[in-house]
């Protein structure tokens, strides 16, 4: 339930799902508050407005980004994990695994085990059926990352994860199994604060 509640409830506060409310609430209040009715039409189109405005959408966007800038020399760790997010699975007309716009995880990831920064490699993902499909997100990563040359000994695929939380504490569980005590992380810039403060809340040292 909670788990649900987490994808769908967001949709709610997104600007597009917020405006709707606020319109709907006009529609209610018109003949009987015709002042909140305009105040909620009001809010509701100066909010598409910003939001649909690619300075302001750019500016937020840049101030998540630029919190966590990747070293000039990434350095040496016992583990990569990526997190998964960037890949679509193979379904019909597909002929393989697709690759999304935040795919280049997936690829850095595997760049990074072929720099020799770390031994294995993590690949944290699992599918919500109802949303996109069955596979789970770390099998298609894996074979991605096959494809790019890593081994299949050298990866550690995590397949039962739904969200940002369940990547960290699933990763926690391989981690001590395995004995590694420090990992490099691997997600989108716009993703990155959110996901080190949970890896950093479960005590993962995580670069």
């Amino acid at each position: 339930m909670f788990f649900a509640a987490s994808k769908l409830l967001p949709l709610l506060v997104y600007p597009l799902g917020l405006a709707c409310i606020l319109l709907g609430i006009s529609l209610i209040c018109f003949w009987r508050f015709p002042k909140l009715a305009a105040a909620s039409v009001a809010v509701a189109l100066t909010l598409l407005m910003l939001a649909g405005n690619s300075g302001v959408a750019t500016a937020l966007v840049r101030s998540l980004e630029w919190q966590y800038l990747p070293p000039a020399e990434v350095p040496q760790a016992e583990a990569i994990v990526v997190l998964g997010g960037g890949t679509g699975a193979a379904d019909y007309p597909r002929p393989w695994v697709d690759l999304n716009d935040a795919g280049d995880r997936v690829v850095y990831g595997a760049k990074l085990y072929q720099d020799g920064k770390a031994p294995k490699l993590i690949l944290s993902g699992g599918r919500v059926s109802w949303l996109s499909g069955q596979v789970p997100e770390a099998v298609d990563m894996s074979a991605v990352a096959t494809a790019m040359g890593v081994p299949a000994e050298a990866m550690l695929p995590e397949p039962d994860s739904r969200n940002t939380y369940e990547n960290a504490v699933n990763v926690r569980r391989i981690l001590q199994e395995q004995d590694i005590k420090q990992v490099l992380l691997v997600t989108p810039a716009l993703h990155m604060p959110r996901s080190l403060a949970i890896f950093r809340r479960l005590e993962i040292d995580a670069i």
